[in-house]
């Protein structure tokens, strides 16, 4: 009884070592490769590869940003379609001049430009400066413009221009050629371009007919001083701009108009500053050109000198603008302005320089009356004067 009673847990025991020897390990097993399983399973769900449309794959992981291949075609699309849509109705021009020397010989000097066509009767805006190039100096004179040519895309003929009306100031002008059936350029809105827009430049440059260029918008209103000291608010862009491309148009993504190109800067380590008339300044005087031939304007009569710090301390004068002439039967000549006398206002407000004395001038009217603050004799006085229009 004993002897069967130990036997039954000497077996018992046997019966453990065999299940903790064989199925424990089994058994381990296969839960490890089930989990493994799932870990793998896990990370195959968190990486993933899509397709998208127009052949851009895109990719995308758990743990890295997605990463796109953008076609192009569409860009170049737009340049297409925006090119072939202004070349029709952008010109090239070409001035010729009498230049007569020093030594009385008479020469033939050329420039050229571009215009844009504006109707199917052939109007045509550019810049004043293309074809008002008159000049003089101790060796040379210049004349106005004795010949004006304008070439059509696709087409080998010359036509005569002729001038309609020219305005200095705004450097705007207007020919016209006798030729119907031309495609005028549609114009867009100048006041709703933005900066890093896409543009393009179409014009004349070198000669070099029907070229276009692109780039960007890369300011608006910005103010730049010319030559000949009139500040313009422009249009700055990056498009390759060379001399012959003034008076041509800078176009945007659907082919319109929205400014005239007008300045570069150039210069060592100076590139890609271009700059535009906007568009939308241009349509006033462009009606009042044809209509008169000229921009009425107030006209003061004097020719100033903007005096620095430096030369006012130095001769013991304010800081302001020193009246060096004075135009014969002008307001300034009838209100009895006088040489020297130092110009400090206008109308109440202080002025230092020339182009800010203009820009309050120039929004009066003909036959409005300004004061002017001045220093004459070591004391200041008002004179009041009629605007006259300008001759």
């Amino acid at each position: 009884m004993n002897d069967n009673f130990d036997g039954f847990f000497d077996n018992k025991k046997e019966h453990n070592s065999f299940f903790s020897r064989f199925f424990i390990p089994f058994f381990s097993g296969i839960l490890g490769a089930i989990l493994v399983l799932l870990i793998y399973l896990s990370l195959i769900d968190n990486s993933s590869i899509e397709e998208t449309p127009n052949n851009t794959s895109t990719i995308t992981t758990s743990t890295q940003p997605t990463i796109s291949q953008i076609s192009l075609s569409d860009f170049s699309n737009t340049s297409v379609y925006a090119a072939n849509k202004a070349l029709p109705s952008i010109v090239g021009i070409e001035v010729e001049f009498t230049v007569n020397t020093y030594f009385n010989r008479t020469q033939t000097a050329t420039a050229k430009g571009s215009g844009i066509i504006m109707s199917s009767d052939g109007y045509i805006l550019t810049n004043n400066h293309i074809i008002s190039s008159s000049d003089s100096s101790l060796f040379y004179e210049v004349s106005k413009a004795t010949s004006i040519k304008v070439s059509i895309y696709n087409d080998d003929t010359q036509y005569e221009a002729t001038i309609i009306g020219t305005d200095e100031q705004t450097d705007l002008a207007v020919l016209k050629i006798e030729k119907e059936g031309l495609t005028p350029a549609e114009l867009g809105d100048s006041d709703s371009i933005l900066v890093g827009q896409f543009v393009l430049s179409v014009g004349n440059p070198l000669g070099l007919q029907s070229s276009v260029t692109s780039g960007i918008i890369s300011a608006l209103n910005r103010e730049i001083t010319a030559e000949n000291g009139t500040i313009y608010t422009v249009i700055q862009t990056d498009c390759a701009i060379n001399a012959g491309n003034s008076g041509g148009a800078l176009v945007d993504g659907n082919g319109k108009v929205i400014g005239i190109n007008t300045l570069k800067l150039s210069g060592s380590g100076i590139e890609g500053m271009g700059f535009a008339i906007p568009i939308n300044d241009t349509m006033e005087i462009y009606n009042e050109l044809i209509k008169n031939g000229k921009i009425a304007r107030p006209f003061i009569g004097i020719t100033g000198v903007d005096l620095s710090e430096e030369q006012a301390k130095y001769y013991n004068l304010p800081i302001g603008i020193y009246v060096q002439k004075i135009e014969i039967q002008s307001s300034a000549e009838e209100a009895g302005l006088k040489i020297g006398d130092v110009i400090l206002k206008i109308d109440g407000i202080e002025v230092k320089t020339m182009s800010e004395l203009d820009k309050i001038k120039n929004t009066k009217k003909i036959g409005d009356t300004i004061v002017l603050t001045i220093f004459r004799s070591g004391e200041e006085k008002e004179i009041s004067l009629v605007l006259k229009e300008k001759p």
